[in-house]
């Protein structure tokens, strides 16, 4: 993911009084940053007294969306682990809608990047087991990618073209 992970954060105050008056954060930043930029641009309100904002865009979250009322230190910190794993991160996030939950099957669970399902169920069984050259034809990766999916065994996040991302379902 080559797009910057940021939100767009509008003063609230100026917002009800009918001006649109915000900044874009790289939502990455150390929060102690993103509440600075953010208490310089109350600072620069339009309107007096400027003390309340929210989030009212993000870009660069892939397929995750920032619920209405996410805090600062929760955006800050689910694009932190989008931009660890730029590659599933908001994929996993999406999934799951948890953030403990999707940190732990990139830890734990991932299994890596292939083709397709049936790619992995080949590399795994090739990596534990000792297939007789005669018997290798007439195994169906297929079947066993399928029954991995179906048993629960596994999930997959599939991020573009042949681009299939493997996780145990623990």
């Amino acid at each position: 993911m080559s797009e910057e992970i940021r939100i767009y954060v509008a003063d609230l105050a100026a917002y009800n009084a009918g001006h649109l008056h915000g900044v874009w954060i790289n939502a990455t930043l150390d929060i102690d940053d993103i509440l600075a930029q953010v208490d310089a641009m109350l600072a620069a309100s339009p309107t007096e007294d400027a003390e309340e904002y929210a989030i009212h865009d993000f870009e660069g979250f892939g397929d995750y969306h920032l619920g209405e009322y996410e805090g600062l230190q929760a955006a800050h910190e689910i694009a932190c682990f989008i931009e660890e794993y730029p590659e599933f991160g908001g994929a996993l996030l999406a999934h799951f809608n948890d953030l403990e939950q999707a940190r732990k099957a990139a830890e734990e669970d991932y299994c890596g990047c292939h083709a397709s399902l049936a790619d992995y169920a080949q590399q795994l069984t090739e990596e534990t087991t000792s297939i007789p050259q005669h018997l290798a034809p007439y195994i169906d990766y297929q079947a066993m990618a399928r029954d991995m999916e179906y048993s629960g065994d596994v999930f997959t996040l599939e991020t573009g073209f042949e681009q299939v991302h493997v996780f145990w379902n623990r």
